[in-house]
């Protein structure tokens, strides 16, 4: 794990674009060496997609669970492993560090929402201010992502 981990840090060091992606990613408050380095190898498309593909992908997007008539309770599956083991725990540091996202999820839970739901929530808030982030080459500012994931 240690020469793997050398490996991607060399990686990283030796590509602009992946060194100039990781500093934005790392900007933002609960996005950690790890998360960073499994979005920049596992999601390359990061920049590139909707806020609706980008959740799909990375498996937190709500899907449903309909048939004719019966209306199930939507869930999230699927997506990139990696990723979704890695962003509960950067959207709980989020929710305690960022201003947008505590926000979010306080309201959330002050609406009387389960705190998963409410955590799986800001786990999409937060890969969608990534991917407008990396999208427009800003690095973390409290007020550009309240505009961004608005408007993305």
């Amino acid at each position: 794990m240690a020469r793997a981990d050398a490996e991607l840090d060399a990686a990283i060091v030796q590509s602009a674009i992946w060194k100039a992606q990781d500093a934005l990613l790392r900007s933002v408050p609960g996005v950690g060496p790890l998360l960073s380095r499994t979005l920049l190898a596992d999601v390359p498309k990061l920049g590139r997609l909707s806020r609706r593909e980008i959740a799909k992908l990375a498996g937190v997007a709500p899907l449903s669970r309909d048939s004719g008539t019966m209306r199930g309770r939507r869930f999230v599956q699927g997506g990139r492993a990696p990723v979704r083991a890695l962003l509960p725990m950067a959207a709980l540091v989020a929710a305690g560090r960022a201003p947008v996202i505590k926000a979010f999820y306080e309201r959330l839970v002050a609406a009387g929402k389960p705190k998963n739901l409410a955590l799986v929530a800001c786990m999409r808030k937060l890969l969608t201010v990534l991917n407008v982030m990396v999208r427009t080459t800003t690095p973390w500012n409290p007020a550009f992502a309240t505009m961004s994931v608005a408007t993305a």
